[in-house]
């Protein structure tokens, strides 16, 4: 029988029970010097996903580990085949970033077969045994989203017409987000302030759908379109190309998520209005320092769960910023995830706020 290793739960602060939750430690008989941690990856497709590697990898190699890192091209089965290599390497903890969170029930299986822990990061794995989850608030990104247009938009005449794009359909996060942006968006529905005229998901998170998205949209309403609210920087991507061959660029509000630097760069230039910040140091470290913990055998804390079909995760959920133009200097800029010179490369001299 393999080894266990203690997640501790800690009450909430809405006084949720406390309690010891027994999770798998590595088979091996005592815990390496430099553990060895598995990283799947879903894609490197998108430029979210390198930073995280690489700031996960950092911090790993800070704390004294050494990261394997596989990237499976959006395939469910080919990040099992990766997950399946990961293990065949004497990995000590399992980290993966699903494709699919129905899917990667199995990696679970096969993790906890070998005896090795497995972390969620960033989306849920459903409907398995999973040791923990860390991830940003979903439903707060929603429901900033949502709140921007709300605000944004509050001496526009009724009803606003406003587009929506989800994620992918296969990941859970996708509706999470659209659970916050509901719960912004019921009530003026409800009174007719608002209404959404069209909506859809975006397979694969994909640009391309979510122009396809909007030029159905655009089809149908034409230029009577308030906002689209788009639920990442990708599928902004897509939705302001759309407006832009239609003339509607920088008419139309449109937010996303991730603050990548081409959504960065669009809301400088005024294209795209709004993307939510997730501060990637804080999950891939945080992650980094949960994997290496429990790679040693030593206790994590936990102060919140999730429910993933099966049980309560232990879990870590992250705060998140609305970022604007007003904002974008003071957070991506003095924070130093991305240089002046890069955010407002499309805006002219006499356009760009004061620098630094």
């Amino acid at each position: 029988m393999s080894a266990r290793i203690i997640v501790v739960l800690l009450a909430c602060a809405f006084g949720a029970a406390a309690g010891l939750l027994s999770r798998r430690a590595p088979a091996a008989a005592g815990a390496r010097a430099r553990p060895v941690i598995g990283l799947s990856l879903d894609t490197l497709k998108e430029e979210r996903w390198h930073h995280d590697r690489d700031l996960f990898i950092a911090e790993a190699n800070r704390l004294g580990a050494d990261v394997l890192v596989q990237a499976a091209n959006s395939d469910d089965a080919r990040q099992i085949r990766d997950i399946e290599a990961l293990i065949s390497r004497k990995i000590d903890v399992l980290v993966v970033v699903p494709h699919d969170g129905a899917a990667m029930a199995k990696a679970v299986e096969l993790a906890h077969e070998a005896g090795i822990p497995i972390i969620a990061y960033d989306r849920l794995i459903l409907n398995s045994d999973l040791d923990f989850y860390i991830t940003f608030d979903s439903v707060k990104i929603g429901e900033a989203q949502a709140r921007f247009v709300v605000d944004a938009l509050k001496n526009a005449p009724a009803p606003l017409r406003i587009v929506r794009i989800f994620g992918a359909p296969n990941d859970n996060n996708s509706y999470l987000i659209k659970q916050g942006q509901d719960a912004v968006l019921a009530p003026l529905l409800a009174s007719g302030r608002a209404r959404i005229i069209h909506e859809d998901w975006a397979e694969g998170w994909k640009p391309e759908n979510a122009k396809k998205i909007v030029n159905a949209a655009i089809t149908k309403f034409g230029s009577k379109i308030d906002a689209v609210i788009a639920s990442n920087d990708g599928t902004a991507g897509g939705a302001v190309q759309a407006l832009r061959e239609e003339g509607l660029a920088g008419k139309v509000l449109v937010t996303g998520e991730d603050a990548e630097l081409a959504a960065c760069q669009r809301i400088a230039a005024g294209t795209q209005s709004m993307t939510v910040f997730q501060p990637l140091k804080l999950i891939a470290g945080g992650a980094a320092d949960v994997a290496v913990r429990l790679a040693r055998r030593q206790p994590v804390i936990a102060r919140e769960s999730t429910n993933n079909g099966r049980l309560d995760v232990p879990t870590i959920a992250l705060d998140v910023v609305a970022l604007t133009a007003r904002n974008m200097t003071d957070v991506v800029v003095k924070g130093g995830y991305y240089a002046y010179d890069d955010v407002y490369r499309d805006v002219p001299g006499a356009r760009r706020p004061p620098r630094p």
